[in-house]
């Protein structure tokens, strides 16, 4: 039986160093090459746990590409192997691991408030390195996240302790606190007086403040209750970085102020919709005029045009079915970039020429009899030449 791995991280979330012994070390083959998954005596590393991604960093020369943790042995992927029995020395990497404690603890305040006003229960929690969410087993409103997103940046800016603590079983017994699974053993509170209190096994900022700001980024509809995402601390500031960026390029385009680009945006959405429709009436004259000055004696007619939609392109093969009894096709695109195509017959089953299609250019699509449709790369010169086969 492998030994229980001690967690370093449960004394002291900001240390960034420590020296263990390597337990064991095993290859492991994967697609992309090898890897060794390392056990140690005790670790800084946290593991991912609880809906929160895993700490990054190194141990000795070697980089820490994944930590897992299973009946409480810890075990470590990485890109090179340790040698059993030797001291080795870890380095976190810090800036991960605080950047998760600020969500971490942004979240518990979050998820704290949610139960208190609205009775509700965090259901499902998972912070990547990108975002956070949270599932709860109610509903919430847009201003209602936003009220909660005020209080807790209100707790915020408070700077309250963040207490951990590791309370016997007479104690807990007598505990209220949020868990949303049953736990065995030694249990984990951390407290934020107020506003929650918690059986949590990962790190946390010792003191409110270090949080920074949260700022709530979506709120919607999930299963029975509502998924709501946020962003807390630096990770906040470099969402609301990028999104100045795009703002700033958008104003600077359109030429309007950066708190009107949305009545900007909107207006050049209208014109452009009413661009598009009279593109189309016109394209559809053209076309009119096009299908009225293909000879009647034709029995099959294979069009190609460069820039045309698909409903145009059924427009056109329906008129052209009319008067013409074999095969009538439009090809829109180019030889350089593929065509798509609807092919029509009023007499014939376009299914088999759509067969020879696939046979020969290796076409994509189907229909039914009267029509068919897909896409394929091949020259027009040659399209023209299976046409004039069939």
């Amino acid at each position: 039986m492998t030994t229980e791995t001690i967690k370093l991280y449960d004394n002291d979330a900001y240390e960034t160093s420590f020296t263990a012994t390597v337990l064991s070390c095993e290859e492991v083959k994967k697609k992309d090459g090898t890897l060794w998954q390392v056990c140690l005596d005790q670790t800084l590393f946290f593991p991912e746990e609880g809906g929160q991604s895993a700490d990054l960093g190194v141990l000795g020369s070697a980089q820490v590409l994944d930590v897992q943790i299973k009946n409480n042995v810890i075990t470590h992927t990485l890109n090179q192997p340790l040698a059993s029995g030797s001291s080795v020395t870890g380095q976190i990497d810090w800036e991960h691991r605080f950047y998760n404690m600020q969500q971490h603890t942004g979240e518990h305040i979050f998820s704290g408030l949610v139960q208190k006003h609205f009775g509700f229960d965090n259901v499902g929690f998972h912070l990547s390195d990108q975002i956070v969410t949270m599932d709860f087993n109610g509903p919430l409103t847009w201003a209602d996240a936003e009220q909660l997103e005020w209080e807790v940046n209100t707790c915020i800016v408070s700077n309250i302790p963040v207490e951990v603590t590791f309370p016997d079983k007479a104690v807990l017994s007598g505990m209220e606190y949020r868990s949303k699974i049953e736990i065995d053993g030694q249990v984990r509170i951390v407290t934020i007086p107020g506003y929650d209190v918690c059986a949590c096994c990962a790190p946390h900022v010792h003191r409110t403040g270090e949080i920074g700001i949260l700022k709530v980024q979506s709120c919607q509809k999930y299963k029975s209750g509502v998924r709501i995402s946020i962003l807390c601390g630096f990770r906040a500031l470099e969402d609301y970085r990028c999104k100045q960026k795009n703002v700033i390029e958008i104003s600077t385009s359109l030429s309007a102020r950066q708190e009107t680009i949305s009545d900007s945006v909107a207006r050049l959405k209208s014109e452009l919709a009413q661009a598009k429709l009279q593109l189309g009436a016109a394209n559809m004259q053209l076309m009119q005029k096009k299908i009225a000055d293909i000879p009647a004696t034709l029995a099959q007619v294979c069009l190609f045009e460069e820039n045309i939609d698909t409903d145009l392109m059924r427009f056109t093969v329906n008129e052209l079915v009319k008067n013409h009894p074999g095969y009538c096709a439009v090809f829109a695109g180019s030889d350089a970039d593929g065509y798509r195509y609807i092919i029509g017959s009023a007499t014939r089953d376009t299914r088999e020429i759509g067969s020879f299609l696939r046979e020969r250019f290796q076409a994509k699509g189907g229909g039914k009899a009267e029509m068919i449709q897909g896409s394929l790369t091949a020259p027009a010169e040659k399209i023209q030449e299976l046409f004039a086969e069939v």
